[in-house]
């Protein structure tokens, strides 16, 4: 109880939640009056980190920050430019067609967005859309990066549930087609009530020449998806194999890339990485202590006693992540949830 009102109290005063998570096993070490414990809280922290999946984490930030500094980006946006720009509400087309590429590469929404808010918001105020629907666009765009693989939720969800990434990979895709497809839908109903402006349409030969350059580029999330779904590597190796790619490409393709870049690149995923992988570790300390105090077993017999429906069940679930969703990030979110509501499911 004291550990618990603790831990609310630390979240209330604005506690970044890893800090909060590693302070709640010491505070029920001390609560409980079971000071043994003490000696496992260290490995139980960074016990969790012993994951061959969580490698996957840092490389693919890693590539996030190769593909900025390779200018590989903005080919992928010229390429969908060149499929779409041409049509009524081209631009709009083209920002989510680039989104749907750049979340088959990067796997984080705050990385995409921030790459495609740069590149494609003001091409399209430029082109006199309005700036709501712009950026409306693209942050909606930005939520295919959690769905489609390589998803990172879905690499922190496989380490703490222990369900096999790539086989969460694979059934990412058609949800991520779907909702590609529902924003498509609201696109054209957007693009008929706003009147959407049509770009000039682009000459073959310079479409050609945008195609061609882009191919290089493009090939980097078939790389991803296809050596996963192939059975070809794992995702953890597709990362390192699509990194490696995307310094060939930016060096020796696209010569945007210098080797004083690379290593500011690793410095920069490694202090994203690092944020991430510590608040993976300070999840475990939080799984430690509800397997002390059995709240599984208490949530499991308090959800049964409201409902013996699975499809309620699932509905009331689906609710509090849309009400924690609110007001948290994904990746707390998930650590908050799962080690709880999982043994419920199962």
């Amino acid at each position: 109880m004291i550990a618990g009102v603790s831990f609310l109290a630390m979240l209330a005063v604005g506690m970044p939640i890893a800090f909060a998570l590693a302070a709640l096993g010491l505070i029920y070490i001390f609560a409980t009056g079971n000071l043994i414990l003490l000696q496992s809280y260290g490995q139980q922290m960074f016990g969790g980190l012993e994951n061959y999946g969580l490698l996957a984490l840092p490389l693919f930030i890693l590539l996030g920050e190769f593909m900025n500094a390779g200018g590989i980006g903005r080919r992928l946006m010229a390429l969908a430019l060149a499929m779409l720009g041409s049509i009524r509400g081209g631009l709009a087309y083209v920002n989510l067609v680039a989104n749907m590429m750049m979340a088959a590469i990067l796997g984080s929404t705050v990385a995409q967005i921030t790459i495609m808010s740069r590149l494609a918001v003001p091409e399209m105020e430029k082109a006199g859309y309005p700036r709501d629907v712009s950026v409306a666009i693209t942050a909606a765009g930005g939520l295919l990066a959690p769905i489609i693989p390589p998803s990172m939720l879905f690499i922190i969800f496989g380490v703490i549930a222990q369900i096999p990434i790539g086989d969460l990979f694979i059934s990412g895709i058609v949800p991520g087609l779907l909702i590609f497809l529902a924003f498509i839908g609201v696109i054209m109903w957007l693009g008929r009530r706003h009147g959407f402006p049509k770009t000039e349409a682009m000459p073959i030969r310079a479409r050609f020449r945008a195609v061609l350059d882009a191919l290089p580029a493009a090939a980097i999330p078939v790389i991803i998806v296809g050596s996963i779904l192939g059975g070809l590597a794992t995702p953890t190796e597709s990362a390192a194999i699509a990194s490696l790619a995307a310094v060939l490409i930016g060096l020796f393709v696209y010569r945007e890339m210098t080797l004083a870049d690379i290593l500011p690149a690793f410095l920069n995923a490694a202090r994203g990485s690092a944020t991430v992988l510590f608040l993976i570790a300070a999840a475990q300390v939080f799984s430690w202590v509800i397997t002390f105090e059995n709240l599984p077993a208490l949530v499991a017999e308090t959800m049964q006693a409201m409902t013996a429906s699975p499809i309620v069940f699932l509905l009331m679930l689906n609710v509090l992540l849309l009400v924690l969703g609110m007001i948290s990030d994904p990746i707390p979110a998930i650590i908050l949830i799962v080690p709880v509501f999982l043994p419920v499911a199962t």
